[in-house]
């Protein structure tokens, strides 16, 4: 009906080490903001940037110097990035991360979340951000994950007796697959009404247009079929 409220879908394709990504939550939180008008849900989906860190991590610095070259390249990315971040609320503290984590557990309980009430995957999503960019903290240990479930709203307990069995570890690693298979080679990536994407950390103006043109579209589309019906 054409004066129901908008709604979309987008399904934000990431990973909590990537520090683009978290610049992204912060933007895409801030465009549903300026949209009142319009119902917007979003779904955390997982992606790896490299899933072949071993599960108990690797020594973030020295992973930083295999691949980038040198602590001055390092020094280089890291300065580009942090008044970005600062302008969106977000303190990064590279210097505070000593793990760099293999994410897969984490994307686990991600989506666990997805189950639960409605913001607890976004909630936990932004905590695992804040606890790996600007607390330094190791998402790949599994206490930290619980700990952080808790706070987002889940069962600590039940998470930390779920994380040591491979329950929908295949299935997060499939979602990964098909992500690539869709060409999704870098994140973050927002699918709106998983048709129409958005690829990288956009500013907020560009998101904002993007889902007023999504969600218009799909009501002008209810609309005609509503009018043939």
């Amino acid at each position: 009906m054409a004066d129901q409220p908008h709604s979309i879908s987008i399904d934000l394709v990431s990973d909590m080490v990537c520090p683009w990504c978290y610049v992204g939550q912060k933007r895409v939180e801030k465009a549903i903001g300026a949209l009142p008008d319009i119902d917007v849900t979003v779904r955390w989906r997982p992606y790896q940037l490299d899933p072949t860190i071993p599960p108990a991590g690797k020594d973030r610095r020295a992973y930083m110097l295999a691949k980038f070259g040198s602590e001055q390249r390092i020094r280089e990315i890291h300065a580009r990035i942090e008044p970005i971040g600062a302008a969106e609320g977000i303190d990064f503290d590279f210097d505070a991360i000593k793990v760099a984590p293999n994410t897969l557990d984490a994307h686990r309980v991600v989506r666990w979340a997805s189950n639960a009430a409605p913001g607890v995957q976004n909630d936990l999503v932004k905590r695992l951000f804040k606890l790996y960019f600007e607390e330094g903290a190791d998402i790949g240990d599994h206490a930290i994950l619980a700990r952080a479930a808790g706070e987002a709203g889940m069962d600590a307990s039940v998470i930390e007796a779920m994380l040591p069995a491979d329950a929908d570890r295949d299935e997060v690693v499939q979602e990964i697959q098909t992500a690539s298979r869709m060409g999704i080679t870098g994140v973050p990536c927002f699918l709106l009404e998983g048709r129409y994407a958005v690829v990288g950390a956009q500013d907020t103006a560009t998101l904002v247009d993007a889902i007023r043109q999504v969600a218009a579209e799909k009501a002008k589309a209810s609309v005609e079929t509503d009018s043939v019906a």
